[in-house]
């Protein structure tokens, strides 16, 4: 569903994916991105970052970023509720619609965020 092979999952569950020719640079770099987003050590690897500006611009670490990070956090929101993902019966795939992302409801979410946004933000010890 997501394009990609078996063998190219298992390479990427492997602690071998930078060396498979089972991606090109620019897959290998995304990848290598996302794994140090997932781990939380992206922000301490200037040498992970530099391998990953070699092969995206701003705009587009960015939105892996994003991307990783927003995977992350739905990953552990429905683990931490236990909300399972729905196998269709019989032939081990994904229903589609458990896995779908309704982007109007997030762009109407993202909209709230941002209209209801503070104008400023108490300083770190507001008590002081």
């Amino acid at each position: 569903m997501a394009g990609i092979t078996e063998d190219q999952v298992q390479a990427i569950g492997s602690d071998e994916y930078m060396e498979s020719d089972l991606f090109n640079d620019r897959e290998k770099a995304a990848i290598l991105w996302a794994e140090h987003v997932t781990l939380n050590t992206a922000r301490s690897r200037d040498d992970v970052f530099e391998t990953v500006r070699k092969k995206f611009s701003e705009v587009e670490i960015v939105e892996l970023t994003f991307a990783s990070g927003y995977f992350n956090m739905r990953n552990r929101f429905n683990d931490s509720l236990q909300i399972p993902i729905e196998p269709h019966e019989g032939d081990g795939q994904i229903k589609q619609k458990t896995l779908a992302v309704n982007t109007d409801k997030v762009k109407n979410y993202l909209q709230f965020v941002l209209d209801n946004w503070p104008k400023e933000f108490p300083g770190p010890h507001p008590d002081e």
